[in-house]
């Protein structure tokens, strides 16, 4: 995806024995995709930075939702199983969806975990890249991309620097995609 793209329409089962689909977050003034998984040790350095930073802007009419679509053949801790054990771990705030299939990783272009997508309340791509400059320590962190950017975004403003690379585990992808 590049900056200005559409959002492309999901339906997505979570982990709440849910579905989800694009259009249960119609209301919301923006919104955020956070590719993840739970093996990775970038994707799992950020889950307690994403619960809280998603928290802070939940009352601003902020949307999101995780997925993971990694091969859990390959990685079975990436499992829709998996997947239930980390929400119960970490009581995630907002859903955590399985993309088995990998179409809409594939669709967004998605490359790494952790890799985020903010779209803004046309749908369009503002913000596509990392969460902040230092995956490994949070004390150490000196650029805060994402939270920079849902604050531009909910202001209805132009984000500075819209794309920022990823630094994460790549995607597993299934060996017949």
């Amino acid at each position: 995806m590049n900056i200005g793209d559409k959002l492309a329409p999901f339906k997505l089962p979570a982990t709440d024995g849910k579905t989800y689909s694009s259009f249960d977050f119609a209301d919301k003034h923006a919104f955020l995709i956070i590719v993840t998984c739970n093996h990775c040790k970038y994707a799992r350095a950020y889950w307690k930075r994403l619960i809280a930073l998603c928290e802070k802007y939940e009352e601003d009419n902020l949307g999101v939702v995780a997925i993971n679509g990694n091969d859990a053949t390959q990685y079975p801790e990436d499992s829709f199983e998996g997947m239930q054990r980390m929400v119960s771990q970490l009581g995630l705030p907002f859903p955590y969806l399985h993309d088995e299939s990998q179409e809409y990783l594939k669709s967004l272009g998605a490359t790494r975990t952790p890799e985020v997508f903010l779209f803004n309340s046309r749908r369009e791509l503002v913000y596509h890249g990392a969460v902040d400059d230092s995956w490994d320590n949070e004390n150490a962190v000196m650029q805060v991309y994402l939270e920079d950017a849902i604050e531009y975004c909910l202001d209805g403003l132009e984000v500075d620097y819209p794309e920022i690379p990823p630094v994460g585990c790549s995607i597993k992808w299934k060996a017949d995609a």
